[in-house]
């Protein structure tokens, strides 16, 4: 069930590839072990200028917000490693450096989530 919201400060004149949201949704689902069908990717390109941090971002950044729901999460040690492989995965097809991407685990959708009107239990 991984949904995944990315959302991608561009760069000056910066055109993603028109399959970027299924590439990203294809290797993140490898990161998941999920069968097709099942990691869903909601893409969002947000322009320099809708972004700030305090003090002013530095040149050069471009970060990468993924905000990630799935049914259950894992224990720490086991989140904290899919995090690193999320982080690499994301980095490398996004073209973005490790350290500018950020993950952001939303509590366990199971109880809370519904699907065509059907709570996800399991």
């Amino acid at each position: 069930m991984p949904i995944l919201d990315v959302e991608i400060v561009l760069r000056p004149d910066e055109r993603p590839a028109p399959r970027l949201a299924a590439d990203i949704a294809d290797r993140c689902g490898a990161v998941f072990g999920s069968p097709p069908g099942n990691t869903w990717v909601k893409l969002h390109l947000l322009p320099r200028d809708c972004y700030a941090e305090n003090g002013g971002p530095p040149d050069e950044v471009y970060p990468v917000f993924v905000s990630v729901l799935k049914a259950h999460l894992p224990a720490l040690e086991a989140l904290s490693l899919e995090a690193a492989y999320l982080t690499a995965t994301i980095a490398q097809t996004t073209g973005r450096p490790e350290e500018h991407i950020h993950v952001i685990y939303l509590s366990a959708g199971a109880g809370r989530v519904a699907f065509g009107g059907q709570i996800v239990s399991g």
